[in-house]
């Protein structure tokens, strides 16, 4: 399996940003770290190793960007204001760094967007404010709503990357032909707002899954069995 690291300096995060890239081929697979985690998370955690066989068989190949979680929601010395700004300079940088470095070496304008716990958000968060350009989004353990990561405060930074918020409102007609998976286990922390944003799918007639896990919990071991089965599911 091909590994490849790449760092960069980003005008939009003003420092340095760094990615780990695994296989040579097939559909693209933005894969988000959990809440604050790096981009060698999936990697450690054995997430790679379960979808092994997707990528050995050019079926996809995963881009695991780092986060900054910790300068963005998890940055509780700096007002929520700030928290906000820094994720959107970080979804500018996704936009406009990382996925056209994915089209120039995949040659797909469209890709798999995927994350487990706060990665989750992240995935969702990316899938649905560029429904364009995201086939596929898979949720695992995710969550929809970031409202309690600023302390009440609000403004268009925290509504446009609030998908709780902003999707009942959009009416982009790529969203009818995305492939959403929302996975969550039996006793996950998360399961309560992955049962309100697929009842908010649902009155949108947008076409989903609600994967609720029995006997499992909000951990990796759920995670790794999840992906790989969403992965099974790209047409």
């Amino acid at each position: 399996m091909t590994e490849n690291y790449y760092k960069w300096h980003s005008p939009n995060l003003g420092k340095e940003f760094e990615m780990l890239v695994f296989g040579d081929s097939g559909y693209p697979l933005l894969l988000f770290p959990t809440s604050m985690g790096r981009y060698y998370e999936s990697k450690d955690r054995g997430l790679i190793e379960a979808i092994r066989w997707f990528i050995d068989e050019g079926r996809v190949k995963v881009y695991c960007p780092d986060s900054i979680d910790a300068a963005s929601w998890y940055n509780k010395s700096i007002t929520p204001q700030y928290r906000a700004y820094n994720h959107t300079c970080y979804d500018k940088m996704l936009i406009e760094e990382v996925m056209p470095r994915i089209e120039a070496e995949t040659g797909r304008q469209r890709i798999v967007a995927a994350g487990c716990s706060f990665g989750g958000y992240h995935a969702a968060n990316f899938a649905f404010r560029y429904p364009g350009r995201v086939s596929y989004l898979f949720s695992l353990s995710g969550i929809f709503d970031i409202k309690s990561r600023v302390d009440d405060y609000y403004d268009d930074h925290v509504y446009f990357n609030n998908p709780a918020d902003f999707m009942p409102g959009n009416d982009d007609p790529d969203l009818w032909r995305m492939g959403i998976v929302l996975g969550a286990a039996e006793t996950d922390v998360t399961r309560p707002q992955n049962e309100q944003f697929s009842q908010l799918l649902a009155a949108k007639n947008i076409t989903h899954w609600l994967d609720i896990r029995p006997h499992a919990h909000h951990d990796w071991p759920v995670w790794r069995e999840m992906l790989p089965h969403y992965l099974s599911l790209i047409k």
